[in-house]
């Protein structure tokens, strides 16, 4: 029972950080330009948050279809987290150059909004499986705004050079996921 509890926290650690390197990657790009240390703490704390509402929002929206549909919501779940796992990898490989989006203002909000879109995805297929709420909320949270600190700070030094690996993983971790649900 205890081994149980612990298999799942893990997972959902190892998909927090999952969720998180999206913002990881995106936050190198950003990171290359001229920011002071507040506006990557604001930043991060920014994407943290919009980490933990898109999921919530998502695992309401689960539940209420998995006590709708439950046979299908558990299949319906991890086809879901696969084929964002897919999404993941095949953007890694998109060689096009991302626009740099101002830490800032409407900025921010449009950053964080889209590096947290993917947790919105991943929150429905959890609430179909009835995941426990709060501790995924909050390791996604923590995952997300250590991420993008991180990024932002990388970026300054690297020049982007972690940013197409660092999506590829993620994606990688969602399918593994994804076919864990389905196959159990």
């Amino acid at each position: 029972m205890a081994m149980d509890h612990l298999g799942d926290i893990f997972s959902l650690v190892l998909m927090s950080l999952a969720l998180g390197m999206d913002a990881f990657s995106v936050s190198l790009g950003m990171g290359m330009q001229a920011l002071r240390l507040k506006r990557v703490f604001i930043a991060g704390i920014t994407v943290g948050f919009f980490h933990m509402l898109m999921p919530f929002i998502g695992i309401m929206l689960g539940r209420f279809i998995s006590t709708q549909m439950e046979g299908f919501a558990v299949l319906g779940g991890g086809l879901l987290l696969f084929g964002l796992g897919v999404q993941m990898v095949l953007n890694s490989f998109n060689v096009e150059e991302k626009s740099l989006m101002r830490a800032t203002g409407f900025g921010l909000i449009l950053f964080s909004l889209s590096v947290s879109l993917d947790s919105f995805s991943v929150g429905l297929s959890l609430g179909m499986s009835g995941v426990k709420t709060f501790l995924a909320l909050l390791l996604f949270g923590i995952a997300s705004t250590v991420l993008t600190w991180t990024g932002l700070l990388v970026g300054r030094k690297a020049r982007g050079l972690l940013g197409v690996y660092s999506e590829l993983l993620g994606g990688s971790i969602l399918c593994a996921f994804g076919l864990k649900i389905i196959f159990g």
